[in-house]
Order: structure tokens, then sequence, then C-alpha cells
């Protein structure tokens, strides 16, 4: 099986040590990417920890594919335990970092510890330097990155930066590199902040040489030659259609689609799109830089899930003021789902939905922490009561669109994710709508016949996810495909991805997570039945927990005092 090589990098911020320490075995077995990320964190994180203290540790990984010409092969992953969710999570990102992280030589790098000062770490492939940062203290990510190729020369596409949202602990805190791609969901960005860590640098020219089929050639040239949708409005384009099959959060999840959705559609956010723009070595470029001529404002996106929490769930019918928001939350490091679902569950206590001028001096205090954005920074699940609303949350993740009130699915799918609510773990959205071939579409309606098809397809992401491979690649890279890519079968990549899964859930079964926390806030037919048909598939347990034995050790050390 392809993997990424190398030695792990770790890097303790509080005694300013780095060291270097071969994983020659981990590698072979679990390829890279989230995999790496994911056997590392369960093997070296205490079960106990507290998600924004010393102890934990954040991963950084790319996979075997960062080291190809390919399309869909401009990203990374990293791993920790998340502030939000309170689980062990992983979240990846687009851009340009992962070729610099490549050059560092590393497989992975490990960042523990805290710093008693603001510092960004320097990764290069003669070494790790640390720099104090005093003046920098709750600098934007703009500012920072500015900071970086000032004073460094290195651009943004060799940063990994927190904002003033992770500095300040927000719950759903980025990590932002480039400086609008972010890793978003699960509040990495906080765990970064907790270590005093503003930024990240990542140089060299230390690739390791790992051999990549010819067929990258070919998933490259279709990528470029592709008359698609996503290359004009990226993942806005199926916005009206989702709305027209009431599939569509809006305010705050009261209804399931908006008549304002004219105003924040695809049509319009093409409309604002004034270049092209993709990741690294990738020819399909969906992404979506956007300008407002009038105001001179200039975004990346929105893409479809901000087009939802700030656009339908918020009550903005205006693709300008999305615009901002999306341009706020980028630049102040916050998840654009969650920072956009907290501000619609406030909106809803207040009935102020439509209300902009106020959304956007809600992101602005949620970043900062200031008056009722100290409480908003807590997310959905910790202040619902408060604000007298309903939990829109799995695991304490707000939720992404794709309802599954309509997509039934995609509703299991939600509540069976170790990450929350969040669409992309399964992806099962696309066989419901349906966005694949006829043969391979479910019905919308009920659960017959899915949880083998959601195992299936957490396990194939939990692969795409340590390759590392973009996962709109879907209609690219088939399962011939991606044996032939890393040189595996199907089974054995349905195997390791199926660990990964595991290894997840088995360290979340450790901090108390069980079937209660697989849940959703909504009624679907025959969940409880789907659920454990889920759970039979997986051969874990009735209760959601792993069987005991299943890995090396059930305990872990505790955190240190």
């Amino acid at each position: 099986m392809k993997h990424v090589r190398g030695p792990l990098c770790s890097i303790d911020v509080g005694d300013r040590t780095a060291e270097t320490e071969p994983i020659d075995d981990v590698l072979e077995s679990f390829v890279g990417g989230r995999a790496l990320g994911t056997k590392l964190a369960h093997d070296r994180i205490p079960f106990d920890v507290d998600p924004l203290g010393p102890d934990n540790r954040l991963y950084f990984a790319t996979g075997p594919l960062q080291h190809s010409t390919m399309s869909f092969t401009g990203r990374m992953s990293a791993t920790g335990v998340s502030p939000l969710t309170d689980g062990l999570l992983s979240s990846n990102a687009g851009g340009f970092l992962s070729r610099n992280f490549t050059g560092t030589g590393y497989s992975a790098v490990e960042v523990t510890g805290a710093s008693d000062d603001l510092v960004i770490v320097h990764v290069t492939d003669e070494g790790v330097e640390f720099e104090a940062v005093p003046e920098l203290e709750e600098a934007t990510v703009s500012e920072t990155c500015e900071y970086v190729e000032d004073e460094h020369g290195l651009e943004s596409e060799h940063t990994a930066v927190v904002g003033p949202a992770g500095e300040n602990e927000v719950r759903f805190a980025s990590i932002m590199t480039s400086e609008e791609r972010a890793f978003g969901r699960g509040g990495l960005g906080a765990v970064l902040g907790a270590k005093n860590v503003k930024a990240i640098t990542f140089d060299g020219d230390s690739t390791r040489e790992v051999e990549i089929p010819p067929l990258q050639m070919d998933v490259h040239r279709e990528a470029a030659q592709a008359d698609h949708p996503m290359k004009q409005q990226g993942t806005t384009s199926v916005a009206e259609y989702a709305n027209m099959v009431e599939a569509l959060p809006t305010r705050y999840f009261s209804d399931l689609s908006f008549e304002g959705i004219d105003g924040i559609s695809g049509d319009r956010v093409e409309e604002k799109k004034y270049k092209k723009g993709t990741c690294s070595a990738c020819a399909f470029a969906c992404k979506l830089p956007t300008r407002d001529e009038e105001s001179g404002l200039e975004t990346e996106g929105p893409e479809y899930e901000t087009l939802m929490a700030f656009g339908s769930n918020s009550g903005i019918d205006d693709i300008v003021d999305l615009m901002k928001s999306n341009k706020l939350c980028d630049d102040l490091g916050l998840d654009t789902i969650s920072a956009g679902d907290v501000v619609a569950a406030y909106l809803a206590s207040e009935d102020e939905f439509g209300n902009a001028e106020l959304i956007h001096d809600l992101v602005e205090r949620i970043a900062y922490r200031d008056g009722i954005g100290d409480r908003l920074a807590e997310g959905v699940d910790r202040i619902h009561d408060d604000l007298g609303v309903e939990n829109w949350s799995v695991k304490g993740m707000e939720f992404s669109a794709h309802d599954g009130r309509t997509l039934n699915g995609q509703g299991l799918a939600f509540a069976t994710s170790n990450r929350g609510a969040d669409h992309m773990y399964a992806e099962f959205y696309p066989y419901e709508y349906p966005l694949v071939d006829a043969d391979k579409a479910f019905d919308k309606e009920g659960l017959e016949n899915k949880p083998p098809k959601i195992v299936e397809l957490e396990n194939v992401n939990a692969i795409k996810d340590s390759a590392v491979l973009c996962k709109f690649s879907r209609d690219f890279v088939n399962e011939e495909r991606l044996e032939t890519l890393l040189d595996a079968d199907y089974e054995d990549l349905q195997a390791l991805g199926s660990t990964v899964v595991s290894l997840e859930r088995h360290f979340n079964n450790q901090r108390g997570f069980d079937e209660s926390d697989d849940t959703l806030p909504y009624e679907l037919p025959d969940f409880e039945s789907a659920l454990q048909e889920y759970y039979d598939e997986r051969g874990w347990n009735e209760d959601g927990t792993v069987p005991e034995g299943t890995f090396e050790s059930d305990t872990a050390a505790p955190a240190d005092d």
C-alpha cells in the first residue's frame, strides 16, 4: 500500500524543544493524513485530556498523493481532540500548504504543550525555530500572513494561522492557510490558540520520494477537460436544487426551503466571481474568488455550506451581505458553518432574521468573546437552553446543510458520524438528491438498505482523507482507480478505513461517548433499528461502543495534573 514517508517531528511549545522519531511501522499500516493522525492521537493523547489543555496534541499530516502532480491532491489533514465535540476529530484543508509541508521531509508534525508567550513555530527541513510575537496578539489572519511574508519571505501558502477566534479559544475556531482555506470543523484553531501558537510555517526542499502510478496524469487531464458546474459555481451549484427538494435549512432549521434563494444562489456567486481559483496541482479549479465592484469587497466564496449558515438559515437574501460574513470568518478564523448556525440560533431567540448589520457585529463579538459573543463562542450545544432554542447539533457540532429530514440517509449519517453533524464524514447526500448515476441512487425517504452504504462511504472517505484526496474527485477516481493509485485492493482499503473509524470511536468511548450520542433533533422512520444495523455492520456493541480488546490497549495514561 502506498504511504507517506519520513519521521515524526514532535514539537513541545512549552519546553521549546523538537525531536524526530521514526514511525515507519505506523506509516506502512496507516498510509498518511487522517489515518496516520488518528493512530498517533489514539496512542499518544491521554483519553481524559482537556481539549484546551497542554496535554492535547495536534497532528498535521499529508498523504502519499501529495507527492503526485495529480488534481484533487492539494489538501492535508489536522487531528486532535476537539473543544467543540470533546471527541477525537480530523479536519482537512485545501490550498497550497500540503506541498510546502512535504518539503520539510516529515511525514507528520505533532504539537504539544503550551507556550507562556505567543509564538510562531517555523518548521523546516533543517529544524524547528520558535519566534516570540507578542505584537501579533489578536492579529487577524491577513495581518499575521503579512507579517510572516514581510519578516520571513514566506507567502501565506506556507502558513497555518489562527485569528483572534483561536487565541480566544472560541470552540469552533479554524486554522487558516493560504488566508482563506480552513481546517474548519471542530475548533482545532482553539487547540492551537490554547497552546499560545499564533502560526506554524512549513518550508524546505526535502520532499520524500513516493512513486505514484501514471494514472495520475489521466485523472489530471480529465479534471482539466471536464465541463462541470462546480468549475463555475463551486459547491453553490447545488443551492437551487437543494432548495427545490426542500433540503436547505432555513431560519434556524424552522423551514426546509428559502424564498430568498435567488439572491444568494450559485448564479449570484458566479456573477461576483472575477477569476479562477484552485488548490495546489489541481486543474479542476472549483474555488470562488469573488468581488463586489461597488464596495470593493473581495473574498473567496461563499461556498454552499456558508450560503446555508449565513444565508438561508439566518434569513439573508443578499449575496454581498453573505460575502461579508464569509470574509469576516476567514480573517477572524472561524468555521463558517458553526459560526453561522450559532448566529442563526441567536437571531431566532431575538426574532432578528435578516438583520445583516447585527450578524456582522455578532461574528466580530464571537471572535473576541465580547459581550454576548462570549456566550455564543461556546457553540449551540452549550448555550441553546440559555437562548431558548432547540439544540441543532450532534455530538456538540452544529449542522451543515443537506437536511436529513428530507434526505433521510444523510440524517442517519449525521448521527453515526464520529465528527458530529458534518456532511462530509460519510457524504451520503449525493446518493439521495441524487447527484450520482441512477443505478447508484437511493430514494430520499426511509433508511432501508442504507446503513451498509453509510459504513462503506465512511470507510472510503477515511481513506481519501488519508491519501489525501479531495472528496470532489468522486467523478474522476472510482474504486478501481483508488486501488491503482494506492496499490491496494478495495477490500484492504475498506478494512483500513474501518480501522480508522473504529479508532476514533474507541477513543471517544473512553471519554464517555456511546449510543446516546448518536442522536438527532428530529425523528426518522425506523431510526433505532437502522442504527443497530449500522453497529452490527461495524462489529460494534449494541450500545455504540467498540468491543473491548479490539485494540491493544483500552486504557491510556491519564493527563498530567
